[in-house]
């Protein structure tokens, strides 16, 4: 799951062109609550002795976005927090996630990722493909509905010109879409029981990462420039007093090609 910055609020660049993420009201990406809904499912499905972990790597406040996915249901979280990985690109991204469910998953092993389909903040969906790489595991991405029965998987996968049915055998990692089924809402009970749920914080060091495989000096790709958004100026109104009201509206929607 991915911590990030709330739309609504009033986002900015750090001074070195990365996303502010300390400074800002922040929560769990919407994307991804349809990823712990359908673990949720799968578990409700597979039976009691199903663990579904809530992973995120971030600041310190992203410890949020875990305690949401607890509240949702989910039965322990893992919190990533490491000064170093400020700035981080994709691939660094997922070598920490990678080294994170490996160390989260018994012997090494896990039976599924779930990823939700992008982050609202950078909309990359290319996390789940390089973490199914990195962990040596298949992929099967973008699902709109999952359907499982054992080890099997199947999952529906909508395009612009075709629907695609598409199966595979765990373990494996899954992404689904925000048309896999709505997200629930935490219960008052659920926000009680996650106040007991284990919750843990690793740091680079945990996972046996170091410091210089990520952060902003490792990524591959940087931001050179940002320039603010300009102030939203006064709208033009068009005036029906002759009976002219039409041709000029329909002239004005044409000069800027909505026509």
């Amino acid at each position: 799951m991915k911590y990030v910055p709330d739309a609504t609020a009033d986002r900015h660049f750090e001074s070195d062109n990365t996303v502010d993420r300390v400074g800002v009201d922040g929560l769990l990406s919407e994307l991804d609550e349809y990823a712990v809904e359908q673990a949720l499912q799968l578990k409700e499905k597979a039976g009691d002795d199903t663990t579904v972990t809530a992973l995120c790597v971030g600041p310190e406040k992203a410890v949020d976005a875990v305690r949401k996915a607890l509240q949702m249901g989910a039965d322990k979280g893992i919190h990533v927090v490491d000064d170093a990985i400020a700035g981080s690109d994709y691939a660094a991204t997922s070598l920490v996630l990678a080294k994170a469910v490996e160390k989260a998953g018994a012997d090494g092993k896990v039976d599924l990722v779930m990823c939700g389909m992008a982050s609202t903040d950078a909309a990359g969906s290319v996390v789940p493909a390089m973490l199914a790489e990195r962990l040596d595991l298949p992929q099967v991405t973008l699902a709109s509905v999952v359907e499982t029965q054992g080890d099997q998987v199947r999952v529906k996968r909508d395009g612009d010109t075709a629907t695609e049915v598409i199966g595979g055998t765990m373990p494996l990692v899954l992404s689904v879409t925000d048309q896999s089924g709505e997200a629930r809402y935490p219960s008052f009970k659920g926000i009680m029981a996650a106040k007991k749920k284990p919750l843990d914080t690793w740091s680079l060091a945990d996972l046996g990462v170091d410091a210089s495989e990520v952060g902003l000096a490792a990524a591959w790709t940087a931001v050179e420039e940002t320039t603010a958004r300009p102030p939203r100026t006064a709208g033009e109104i068009v005036k029906d007093e002759d009976g002219s009201g039409a041709t000029a509206l329909t002239e004005f929607l044409a000069s800027k090609k909505f026509i």
